[in-house]
């Protein structure tokens, strides 16, 4: 597996003024370590991950798999081996209070939910945009895997990462890091 696939805390930071999507990846020590562009125009969500903003070395892709989908499906394939890593599936109707998701395996098994963390704060949040910043765990079963907590910031999307209390490693680490691009696309539109 690669390399910044190894870290077990993250800031995503989704560029400002841009055409398209654009997210960065830090590590702990602040290096940037993976590179993330939408594609323009295109009718199905299709983003890739690089290892740095040259974009020379292509390390995931993440692509939808229907055009129009209320309960879209992001399929998350490593691009160095070609491997299916597993999908996100958004739930459509419960996503428009509450934002959840379900993390499936390569064979289409539910995992676990990404969820966002309170119903109240939820509703609140779609009421006043930027001010409440989101948070959101996946879990797996009872366990808690990862934590995705936005900063508050009035200018930029940024957004922490943290798979710290995943001991067991039960999530795939690049299924995490499309869960945080797909968090913040999707924040990106709806603001």
């Amino acid at each position: 597996m690669y390399s910044a696939f190894m870290h077990n805390k993250y800031l995503l930071k989704r560029q400002a003024l841009a055409l398209t999507g654009k997210f960065r990846f830090y590590d702990p020590n602040g290096r940037l370590v993976l590179f993330s562009e939408q594609k323009m125009f295109k009718l199905r969500e299709d983003i890739r991950v690089y290892a740095d903003e040259g974009k020379g070395q292509e390390i995931l892709t993440i692509k939808a798999r229907q055009i129009v989908d209320f309960s879209a499906a992001y399929d998350v394939v490593d691009a160095t081996t070609n491997e299916h890593v597993g999908t996100l599936r958004r739930k459509g109707l419960q996503s428009m209070l509450r934002d959840e998701w379900e993390v499936l395996n390569p064979a289409g098994q539910v995992m676990g939910t990404l969820f966002e963390d309170s119903m109240g704060l939820a509703l609140i949040r779609r009421f006043l945009a930027n001010l409440v910043p989101q948070n959101y765990d996946i879990t797996f079963g009872q366990s808690r895997v990862a934590d995705l907590k936005q900063r508050f910031n009035l200018f930029r999307y940024e957004l922490d990462i943290d798979f710290s209390m995943d001991t067991a490693n039960q999530l795939d680490r690049r299924l995490g890091i499309a869960a945080g691009i797909l968090l913040a696309a999707i924040e990106g539109r709806q603001n």
